[in-house]
């Protein structure tokens, strides 16, 4: 499980421009921002975004969310980021009675982390140059391209490949 965020601010990639013109990309910017939370399962992943920052409450609202989805018992790895090690983060997972396990990834090791895949991948691939009038029009693009995303499966397995873990 990760959390990211976006802005109006787009990730810039290669493009490409008629020889002799270079190309211009025009961007407005405010400081208004949107984050999504996402976990991801052998097969899929499973998405959630959120106005603003990710807060310890709407990690609460992503695990409960995933518990109901999955349905089993859940084994979260995620990095040490303070909002996980929040108080309310805490107090939820002690009242789920060992129906939702968390193991914590190594301080500075986002490789490990496959969800850091589909981040990476949504900003250097899908989203990359895009340049949007404001903020909802980022949302709306960023979730159509991750709904996307969900649908391809060997993407999926590549986001666990991409990651260096030892199965």
């Amino acid at each position: 499980m990760d959390e990211s965020g976006l802005s109006e601010k787009f990730p810039v990639a290669r493009t490409w421009a008629r020889r002799g013109h270079t190309p211009v990309l025009q961007q407005s910017f405010s400081w208004s921002q949107m984050s999504a939370i996402a976990g991801l399962s052998w097969w899929r992943f499973y998405l959630r975004f959120f106005d603003g920052a990710v807060k310890s409450e709407q990690v609460v609202e992503f695990l409960a969310a995933l518990k109901r989805q999955i349905a089993r018992k859940l084994l979260v790895t995620w990095d040490g980021a303070a909002i996980h090690r929040s108080r309310i983060v805490r107090s939820w997972l002690e009242r789920q009675a060992g129906q939702v396990v968390v193991a914590a990834l190594p301080p500075y090791a986002p490789e490990l982390n496959p969800v850091e895949a589909i981040w990476a991948y949504l900003k250097k691939h899908e989203i990359a140059n895009f340049c949007a009038k404001d903020i909802g029009e980022v949302s709306d693009f960023a979730r159509r391209r991750l709904k996307s995303m969900q649908r391809r499966p060997t993407l999926v397995r590549a986001f666990w490949k991409q990651a260096e873990l030892a199965f």
